[in-house]
């Protein structure tokens, strides 16, 4: 792949990454940064469908908090199909994407693991950058 190439994928990345991590509403900053930085370890330590599968099952008093992060990482991969790369079928939502990810063979699972982290990189990095002064839990 040409550097270009990778350029533009990854601006791609940080455009989108920033437009999440800016639309986020003041009351849930705080616990979103805290999720968005603990995502990728999770994704590391238990595989992404079990991430998914756990942001997409909770029912608790945060509930809006992870189906904003759930909800930010559906929109990322349906944007311009992105998710044929993937060889999902068409999602909309998380419950979706958890049903596309139990069919995926190795390889298309690991690639979509990557792109999942690569994306989680920038956000992380926004979330830092424009809740300053939010404390993590």
């Amino acid at each position: 792949m040409s550097q270009e190439f990778i350029k533009g994928i990854e601006n791609g990345r940080a455009s989108f990454a920033y437009e999440c991590a800016n639309s986020v509403n003041s009351e849930l900053k705080k616990a979103y940064k805290s999720h968005v930085k603990s995502f990728p370890m999770m994704v590391k330590t238990n595989g992404l469908g079990s991430a998914i599968a756990f942001l997409f099952s909770k029912k608790d008093k945060e509930k809006h908090v992870y189906e904003t992060v759930g909800t930010h990482i559906v929109k990322w991969l349906i944007q311009d199909d992105k998710y044929k790369i993937y060889n999902l079928v068409k999602f909309t939502d998380l419950k979706g994407l958890v049903a596309n990810i139990t069919s995926l063979n190795s390889s298309q699972y690991r690639a979509l693991t990557i792109e999942v982290l690569s994306f989680f990189k920038w956000l992380r990095r926004f979330a830092d950058g424009l809740y300053e002064g939010e404390d993590d839990e």
